[in-house]
């Protein structure tokens, strides 16, 4: 049969290009950069043992199996709360801190933040000469981990990556991908991750990020230009790098998703045009009197200044005049009449811009058309800084939007190239913190700034590479300047600080000391601008109102990673022994673990892991249902689902009575059921109960 007339011919599905497709979308570390299904990963996946390493070039290196397989391998490792150093716990409404080795600590989460959270930043080592390089050890039953990823007891760093180290860029893909792997599951469905880095290993950033987001997501290559270099031989490389890949770009597509920032100077423009409404009212003459003397007495390089041409006021806000056709050409044509001499205005020589005559009126009806002084010319449309409500614009309106009405709500697209000079953060964390406490932070503003061009208000932000905690204040910023709720969670490893540093002299012992203190200055700035800002407001405002004034205070609670409060199960049978004999001896072992366990029970401990393992976010909300008199019974929520939960070693019968009809799962010790009651729960729960 020809071939071209084969391919015409209408077909059934293709199942196995389907499943190769969602394949793909669930794993895209098994495809080729190409997009073929890569066999022996697949293979690796079922028998990791099954498939030799080779050092073959198709974006391979020495390791890479091994660090995949660490990443998927799971832990039995936990999070605990450490109260002593959370800063206002109870508003911290999802912001954590968590101390620990990040690979481990993201498979902590992984059961409870498994696509929710919606950006990640991380600026991970840079992998220069003798830069520090994460190991990936975790063995509970060895000294404290912290002595086993690089550093020992007295602070000397012993794992180094310098380059005449063969393996140098090796190690650090090795530490870098399983990473990258746990990134991608955590992030929404249109999450994205933004990655900062150097000459040094940004070529091969790109193509781990390939790898571990699939090639087809790679969003954009920000350059930072931080610094100029008077000294440079040859070229003055003062920049980073910000890698920028989606969970999913055609999930972005799909949502018609528009990523935009607030144009330099269109807040304080707004903010002025406020107060003058609040002293003018409606006499929008004079409000524009005001406003043209406000632009022209701003300093010459104030941004405010280049949107000056904003100078005409309504009920919107300051507005200036935009073309009424339509984009393109070839637009529509009706009669729109002038309404002073009531004849039919000239139409556009592309059409109107509003499809439909109603369309049209639409506007005219809500004031956003202006027309001239008579007919003989169209009427412009008002383009204003502000953005009109959506609810009053119709579809038609919504399906014309392109990128100058972008710009004429204050709006513009974040360029690829971002200048900050690094001296700022610098010298920013210096009187912060009260002197050179930290090397080379990143700054607060930029990361403020990139959160926010793709975040929502109630959106989780996550950073496992936190080093002086930026991310955790661009945040918190964000938030006070917008009322926003959205949250963080930062991710530091204990790295012990050098004695002989300025950091250690002024009291910190660990990285992550200073990642919390950070954090700790902003968050008590955060409630000294709260109270001054109330307490002036009380000064105006009567009682009644008082209640109804904005909150700016914040908080974070901390956690540290931590051994699993379970104990772990070892037997192993002695060969030379019966059966009966091995048997026997399982069981006294199993009663000595037991008897250990629960006479070192700590209820909140066990009860955080055993939530968290469950897929409880670090918010969850606990509290004791009063109805059980008999046994302590807790109900406990977070923003996605809920339990009962009961640790006591004997869960009495009035207790399983009234747990009959209850919704949701319910979570207990095994050692508090017996035979009938653990029965009895079962046929009432089936498999929503839960024992440990």
């Amino acid at each position: 049969m020809n071939k071209t007339i084969q391919d015409k011919m209408p077909t059934t599905p293709d199942l196995n290009q389907e499943r190769l497709e969602q394949l793909r979308a669930l794993m895209p570390d098994l495809f080729s950069n190409d997009g073929a299904l890569d066999r022996d990963e697949l293979k690796r996946l079922v028998d990791p043992d099954s498939v030799a390493e080779t050092e073959r070039f198709e974006f391979r290196w020495f390791g890479k199996a091994n660090a995949k397989r660490n990443a998927f391998t799971p832990t039995v490792a936990s999070l605990e709360v450490d109260p002593t150093r959370s800063v206002n716990p109870e508003l911290a409404n999802g912001n954590a801190i968590i101390e620990g080795e990040n690979l481990e600590v993201l498979k902590c989460l992984l059961a409870a933040y498994r696509n929710r959270i919606k950006c990640i930043y991380i600026d991970p080592p840079y992998n220069k000469d003798k830069d520090f390089v994460y190991s990936d050890t975790w063995k509970e039953d060895k000294k404290s981990y912290w002595e086993h990823i690089g550093v020992t007891s007295d602070g000397v760093k012993i794992d180094t990556n310098t380059k005449a180290d063969g393996r140098f860029h090796s190690n650090w893909l090795n530490m870098l991908y399983p990473r990258l792997l746990l990134a991608r599951q955590l992030l929404k469905n249109d999450g994205v991750i933004f990655i900062s880095i150097d000459d040094n290993e940004v070529h091969h950033l790109r193509k781990l990020c390939d790898q571990a987001f699939g090639e087809e997501n790679f969003v954009a290559q920000l350059t930072w230009e931080k610094t100029r270099k008077n000294d440079a031989k040859l070229f003055s490389v003062g920049h980073d790098y910000v890698i920028c890949y989606a969970r999913d770009i055609q999930y972005l597509k799909d949502l018609n998703t528009v990523w935009r920032e607030q144009k330099p100077g269109a807040k304080e423009i707004c903010k002025k045009w406020l107060t003058l409404k609040e002293i003018h009212g409606e006499d929008y003459e004079t409000i524009e009197t005001e406003l043209r003397k406000w632009y022209k007495d701003l300093p010459a390089k104030h941004a405010s200044k280049k949107l000056s041409r904003y100078k005409q006021v309504d009920k919107w806000g300051p507005w200036r005049d935009r073309d009424i056709s339509w984009p393109g050409g070839d637009g529509p044509r009706y009669d729109v009449i002038h309404p002073g001499t009531g004849k039919p205005c000239a139409v556009p020589a592309d059409g109107w811009r509003f499809s439909t005559p109603e369309s049209m009126q639409r506007q005219i009806d809500l004031g956003l058309v202006e027309f001239r002084e008579d007919h003989t010319k169209p009427p412009f449309r008002k383009a204003h800084l502000i953005v009109v409500p959506e609810e009053l614009l119709d579809d038609a309106v919504a399906d014309n939007e392109d990128e100058e009405d972008q710009e004429d709500v204050g709006l513009q697209v974040m360029p690829s190239v971002l200048y900050k000079q690094s001296q700022v953060a610098i010298k920013y964390l210096r009187k912060l913190l009260g002197g050179k406490i930290f090397d080379n932070p990143k700054d607060h503003e930029i990361l403020a700034r990139l959160i926010e061009y793709v975040t929502k208000p109630g959106d989780l932000v996550l950073d496992f590479f936190a080093g002086s905690g930026p991310t955790g204040q661009a945040v918190m910023d964000i938030n006070t300047r917008n009322g926003g709720s959205r949250s963080f969670i930062l991710v530091q490893l204990p790295e012990l600080i050098e004695e002989k540093s300025t950091a250690y002299k002024a009291g910190y012992r660990r990285i992550s000391d200073i990642t919390i203190e950070r954090n700790r200055r902003v968050v008590r700035q955060l409630d000294e601008l709260a109270s001054q800002a109330e307490e002036e407001a009380k000064k105006e405002l009567p009682g009644m109102e008082r209640d109804a004034l904005p909150s700016f205070r914040t908080g974070f609670k901390v956690y540290k990673l931590a051994k699993s409060r379970f104990p772990r199960t070892e037997f192993e049978p002695d060969p030379e022994k019966a059966d009966k004999e091995n048997v026997e001896a399982f069981e006294a072992y199993i009663r000595e673990k037991e008897t250990a366990f629960l006479m070192t029970f700590a209820r909140e401990y066990i009860l955080q892991e055993v939530l968290l393992k469950r897929g409880f976010m670090l918010d969850v909300q606990t509290e004791v249902i009063i109805d059980f008199t008999k046994n302590i019974v807790f109900r406990v929520w977070d923003s996605h689902k809920e339990a009962t939960v009961c640790l006591d070693y004997d869960l009495k019968e009035e207790s399983v009575a009234k747990l009959r009809g209850m919704d949701g799962i319910f979570i207990c010790l095994e050692q508090a059921l017996n035979t009938t009651k653990k029965w009895n729960l079962r046929a009432e729960l089936g498999e929503r109960l839960v024992a440990f």
